[in-house]
């Protein structure tokens, strides 16, 4: 099973063992880790589940759709180039170690 770390707001680190086909939001409400706030329940709809993406990792997802594109630029809070909702990445054996950073603030 993948491991996926979260950089919490405070700095530290959250390591928690996902399941391959769950999303990294998923994971992230399963295993109580704060500052993924899914408000939407992870229909792409809120941006409450924006996370950075370390960029070791950021080349092996998928390109954003049209619609995760355009909720981030639209309602994500300070969007950086390595931006992507946590809902929209599905877990896969090789994202092992995939490492996100949640924002100091969600939208």
């Amino acid at each position: 099973m993948p491991l996926i770390h979260y950089i919490l707001k405070d700095g530290s680190t959250r390591t928690v063992q996902a399941k391959a086909g769950q999303t990294v939001m998923e994971t992230a409400i399963r295993a109580n880790v704060r500052g993924i706030d899914a408000e939407c329940g992870g229909s792409c709809a809120c941006a409450t589940c924006h996370v950075y993406v370390e960029e070791a990792f950021f080349e092996r997802l998928p390109p954003a759709d049209d619609m995760e594109a355009e909720m981030l630029d639209e309602v994500a809070v300070d969007r950086e180039d390595n931006s992507r909702l946590s809902c929209q990445i599905v877990v896969t054996d090789d994202l092992d170690g995939l490492t996100v950073r949640v924002p100091q603030r969600q939208a």
